[in-house]
């Protein structure tokens, strides 16, 4: 019996008593105690009749013990469901009733606005908290340090991560064993991890970026990381002569770019600068690497298919690119409406095929199927072009997903909540270029006639209804939104128009 991702990591691990994560406040955290801390926590979770095939939802702040949480969802065979920190009860109420989890855990300052959510999905609730508190962790505290794990092949699920289009609700990524070990595999390969890599993370582990791409990576490169709660430029730049690399999204940059410590000197120890999740500006990029002698390497990846392509290890990092598809991955640019494959150089949709690739959308067949082509490639919804070196430039979205420091807002559930406000005729979101989030979530709104209203009601209306990083940084009042002959309204023309708005 065993886990394939799990037994995957486990035979990786260079000694167990070689420390995994190291925290602020120095507690450090060992290959050894991430196996025994993962079993007992298995062990609370079958306790609460988890079974291969379940789903565990989480809520909760970064902490080591929710690293365990997820090693130990591997080990029983459950699907691990981690949920944005900033999800209000009323976003949550749609995850859990989507997604039918055996068990919810959250935040133990959460539980009670967050219990009646639960049973009313049907789930068991219960805490973990960043100060190693909760319920399931005192559950845990009585288990076995061994646990006998869930016999879990490369095509079963390890887990679901919801995302958003423009229509219609959030939709679950289904990831397999699989699709995450065989990426995290070529990422250790492609950018040179080993035992001896020191990670600073400062991500969230709710999102694949901060879960997968590094957490997974390191794993199985059997290196360590220090685990910042959060970006905190001072901290940061005191690790750094310690570090070997950092994972970040373009706000990391911009914010690093402020502190006046920075410079080539500072970062002579560290190795690797990663960026994804959002645009990096081609000014960034230049600045940095002035500063500091070193190229930040930008990737794409996304929810769906964790990373398709990156700038290369040797070789030029070509700013404004996300570099060549990974080895094992296939990218093709397409036609949007007629989907006939197009010629190197011109612009369509980006389509990509490999093991990276998700199984599928949670319980939606129809859009799982409408969003692959028969060959295999999955339409990946983002525009690009792949230029005469193979370099891939993504030139925009075709969903107008707005992406605002690494998170995806989908602007039809922000317009929908705007709309229902008193004196509001229509609005639309737009992402506007912004120098420390990549983009700005803006509304344009068109008032009725004679309504009193201003942007800090409008802000105001939305707060606690919609997760912070939703919120727009501006509002914007219009007369009527631009159209075109078909009535669709022009988002095109609008981020043209205030294209200059947080320069």
């Amino acid at each position: 019996m065993a886990s394939y991702l799990y037994d995957l990591i486990s035979s990786r691990i260079p000694s167990r008593d070689k420390v995994f994560i190291e925290t602020l406040d120095n507690r450090k955290i060992t290959y050894d105690d991430l196996d025994k801390g993962s079993a007992r926590m298995a062990g609370a979770l079958v306790s609460l009749g988890v079974v291969p095939g379940d789903r565990v939802a989480v809520q909760v702040e970064k902490s080591p013990e929710a690293i365990l949480l997820y090693l130990a969802c591997l080990r029983t065979g459950a699907v691990f469901l981690p949920l944005n920190t900033a999800y209000t009860p009323t976003e949550i109420e749609y995850f859990l009733g989507d997604a039918k989890p055996r068990v919810f855990v959250c935040d133990p300052t959460s539980r009670d606005k967050l219990s009646a959510v639960a049973t009313g999905a049907g789930a068991a609730i219960e805490t973990l908290g960043d100060k190693q508190n909760g319920s399931l962790l005192e559950k845990a505290k009585g288990q076995s340090e061994t646990f006998k794990d869930a016999d879990r092949g490369q095509d079963d699920l390890a887990a679901i991560l919801y995302t958003s289009g423009t229509t219609g609700r959030s939709k679950g990524a289904m990831l397999t064993h699989d699709n995450l070990a065989s990426n995290a595999l070529t990422l250790v390969d492609y950018w040179r991890f080993t035992k001896d890599d020191v990670l600073i993370h400062a991500l969230p582990i709710y999102h694949t970026h901060g879960l997968f791409v590094a957490m997974n990576t390191l794993l199985l490169a059997g290196g360590s990381m220090f685990f910042l709660p959060k970006l905190d430029a001072d901290a940061i730049m005191k690790l750094m002569p310690r570090a070997t690399s950092m994972m970040g999204v373009p706000t990391f940059y911009t914010r690093l770019l402020q502190h006046p410590g920075l410079n080539k000197e500072a970062t002579k120890h560290m190795r690797l600068f990663i960026s994804g999740s959002a645009p990096l500006l081609a000014e960034t990029h230049r600045e940095w690497r002035e500063k500091t002698g070193h190229a930040i390497l930008e990737r794409y990846g996304m929810t769906e298919t964790n990373m398709n392509t990156s700038n290369p290890y040797d070789g030029d990092r070509v700013a404004g690119t996300v570099g060549f598809p990974l080895p094992g991955v296939s990218a093709r640019i397409s036609d949007p409406d007629t989907g006939k494959v197009l010629a190197q150089g011109e612009i369509g949709m980006i389509e990509v095929k490999g093991p990276n690739v998700f199984k599928g959308y949670w319980q939606m067949p129809e859009k799982t199927k409408a969003e692959f082509r028969d060959d295999g490639f999955f339409i990946t919804g983002d525009l690009g072009k792949i230029d005469e070196r193979g370099y891939v430039h993504i030139v925009g979205r075709g969903k107008d997903l707005v992406i605002t420091g690494g998170f995806n807002v989908y602007p039809v559930e922000v317009e929908s909540e705007i709309d229902a406000l008193p004196g509001v005729v229509e609005s639309a979101i737009i992402g506007i270029q912004h120098p420390d989030f990549g983009e700005g979530v803006t509304a344009v709104v068109v008032p009725q006639k004679g309504a009193q209203i201003d942007e800090k009601q409008v802000l105001a209306a939305l707060d606690g209804r919609l997760a912070k990083f939703k919120l727009p940084k501006k509002v914007i009042f219009v007369e009527e939104l631009p159209r075109n002959t078909m009535g669709k309204v022009q988002k095109a023309a609008l981020r043209e128009t205030y294209a200059g708005l947080y320069k």
